[in-house]
Parts: C-alpha cells; sequence; structure tokens
C-alpha cells in the first residue's frame, strides 16, 4: 500500500485530535447509560396508577437507549479502528482497494474504512 498523498503530518494530528474527541464523547454516552436497568423503571411505572400507555411509552424508550447505544459501541469500535490506522500508517487508505480515500469523505466521516463506492 502507498501512502495517502494528500495526508500531511499536520492533517494526521486534525484526524487524531478529532477521533479522539469523537472517542471521549462516545464513551460519555455510553457510560452516562450504564446501570439503568430497563427493568427498574418499568417496576417503579407498575407501583404507580399509570395508564398502560405509559408503560409502553417507557418501554419503548428504553428499547430506543438500547439501540443507541448499540450504534454508538458499533461507532466507538470503528474510531478505535481509525486510530490504529492512524499508528499502523494506513490511515485514508481503503481497506478494500488500498487506493486514497478523499479528503472531504474523511472530513465527513473520520473513521471511514473505504471509498463510497466500495461500501455497497
Amino acid at each position: 500500500m502507498s501512502k495517502h498523498k494528500e495526508l500531511t503530518d499536520e492533517k494526521i494530528k486534525y484526524f487524531k485530535k478529532r477521533l479522539q474527541g469523537l472517542k471521549e464523547e462516545n464513551e460519555e454516552k455510553l457510560e452516562s447509560n450504564k446501570g439503568t436497568n430497563p427493568n427498574d423503571e418499568t417496576q417503579e411505572l407498575a407501583d404507580y396508577d399509570n395508564h398502560p400507555g405509559d408503560i409502553g411509552t417507557e418501554q419503548f424508550e428504553q428499547q430506543r437507549d438500547v439501540g443507541l447505544n448499540l450504534v454508538r459501541e458499533d461507532r466507538l469500535q470503528d474510531i478505535n479502528d481509525a486510530l490504529e490506522r492512524i499508528e499502523n500508517g494506513t490511515y485514508g487508505l481503503s481497506e478494500k482497494s488500498g487506493k486514497p480515500i478523499p479528503l472531504e469523505r474523511l472530513e465527513a466521516q473520520p473513521e471511514a474504512r473505504n471509498l463510497v463506492e466500495e461500501e455497497k
């Protein structure tokens, strides 16, 4: 694999800093949702004389939060992988073809692994 010609050391430092910020942000969101047992809140609702719709809404919100956490965990893995590629000197190169990923794509999605057309 050749080196990405447009990725200067300065740009690599910039993307590394962005990725580290995204990593911290995702870790904080995951951490803030830890320790909340969905059954605790549902049980709390059961202790009151609530409308059945309230319990359904609460369960929906809990399921949504679980789904969001799964997405955050996946994104965190992608971010960690991108940071590893920076350390390995392969950041900004497609994992599939080895071709340089355009800087515009890296700006929009710094953890990008491949060219847009290779994602399909």
